[in-house]
């Protein structure tokens, strides 16, 4: 990973963090909404989960690292469970990819230190 890259990858992989932990949390209070509000959290989530997955998309495109494609089949995953109609589900894989995100976001910070930019 280049310079340039890291500084991408970096900069997309803490905006796609936030968006994870955001709609793990929103799933997780939707359980507790009566059955008339679910649906409306449903679709609200279903819409923060599909941005997400465009920002997976555009830095994989950007950075060029092959590890965005292991977060993107998370989210892909976390898609057919909201599609499914099992949103609760979802937030397992949206763990598992903020675990890939969380260590492109460390190799890329230690290529910028390294490099004395932070």
């Amino acid at each position: 990973m280049n310079i340039k890259q890291a500084i991408f990858a970096f900069a997309l992989s803490e905006k796609v963090k936030s968006g994870l932990i955001w709609a793990s949390q929103t799933i997780e209070l939707s359980k507790g909404l009566p059955e008339s509000d679910r649906q409306g959290a449903d679709i609200i989530i279903k819409s923060i989960v599909n941005m997400i997955a465009n920002e997976i998309h555009l830095a994989r495109k950007m950075t060029k690292d092959s590890t965005w494609y292991d977060v993107e089949k998370h989210i892909d995953m976390a898609i057919v469970m909201i599609n499914s109609m099992v949103v609760h589900e979802a937030g397992l894989h949206m763990t598992r990819a903020l675990s890939h995100v969380t260590s492109i976001a460390q190799r890329s910070m230690t290529i910028l230190k390294e490099e004395g930019l932070i």
